[in-house]
């Protein structure tokens, strides 16, 4: 059984401080991951217009951002400037493909994609990912082959555009297997491997789940393996700093349950070649999360045959 490991690194202090350590502890537990980087100006402060969003105090309140992410990155974009993550972090990124791990793309700006790309037209969503592929170029000189859309954000004209920049796979959703994706009866051909397992934001403080229990809780979900494995996605922010003893917990007990813990590209490579079902995508609510996430929806062909 494969479990794959899907690490979003969303702001200036998750990639100069979370991964390394994510690096250090991934190579004790000789564990393979994909690290999608945000690659431009973090302004995690301007998130703060969701406060209206439905779900999004509770879940704040819930996960102690502030111990999370710190006061500075909280201003970022509005009372503080917000650092350019690419240029400031380079290092630590090239660290991270030097050790070994995976690399791809996670966006350009999150707070802008994650709150626009909903509703943005074909040339906003063209800008922000080539932005986003043209750093990471820079960076590694060579360009990305797999993309995770922050905050499981996207739209048709994304959808497109990971076919067209060649990208090899992205998950870019949630769901429960691989599938090829089709929008609006769309195919699109590049193979989304969506997130299959919940979040520690999503349950932590959740039906008693605490930081404490947040591990054991997980490992019972994946206690009983699936055809196809899991993607587990973690955040730099979250699992690289004060988490990180509960991603360690998890690890640990993965490899005791018999999870071979792989890269995206391990996980895909494993896969049957070109036998993966076409699903709708589809936006719906996930419990924990502030409004609707791409997801995988009905089989086509089984709602067609």
């Amino acid at each position: 059984m494969k479990l794959a490991l899907k690490i979003d690194v969303d702001t200036y202090r998750g990639t100069r401080e979370g991964v390394p350590a994510l690096v250090d502890l991934l190579r004790r537990h000789d564990a393979g991951a994909t690290f999608l980087f945000s690659l431009g100006p973090d302004h995690t402060g301007r998130a703060v217009k969701r406060i209206f969003r439905k779900g999004f105090a509770g879940k704040v309140k819930r996960t102690s951002v502030v111990s999370h992410y710190g006061i500075a990155t909280l201003l970022y974009g509005t009372l503080l400037p917000g650092p350019d993550i690419g240029v400031r972090c380079a290092d630590e990124m090239r660290a991270a493909r030097d050790a070994g791990f995976e690399v791809g793309v996670h966006t350009w700006d999150h707070v802008r994609w994650q709150d626009g790309v909903a509703t943005a037209d074909e040339g906003w969503t063209k800008r922000e990912m080539e932005r986003a592929c043209t750093r990471f170029t820079e960076i590694f000189g060579e360009a990305p082959r797999v993309h995770g859309a922050a905050g499981w954000q996207m739209n048709r004209h994304a959808y497109r555009l990971t076919q067209r920049m060649g990208f090899d796979y992205c998950s870019d959703t949630r769901g429960t297997h691989p599938f090829i994706p089709l929008f609006d009866a769309e195919i699109v051909a590049c193979p989304q491997l969506p997130t299959t397992l919940p979040t520690l934001d999503e349950l932590i403080g959740r039906d008693g789940i605490t930081e404490q229990s947040v591990a054991d809780h997980l490992l019972d979900i994946t206690r009983q393996g699936t055809p196809t494995g899991h993607v587990y996605t973690l955040h730099a922010e979250l699992e690289g700093q004060k988490l990180l003893p509960v991603f360690d917990a998890l690890l640990t007990g993965w490899k005791a349950q018999g999870y071979d813990l792989v890269s995206l590209r391990d996980y895909f490579d494993g896969l049957p070649a070109g036998s993966l079902p076409r699903h709708r995508v589809e936006m719906q609510d996930v419990e924990g999360r502030a409004g609707a996430l791409a997801a995988q929806g009905e089989e086509f062909l089984a709602a067609y045959a």
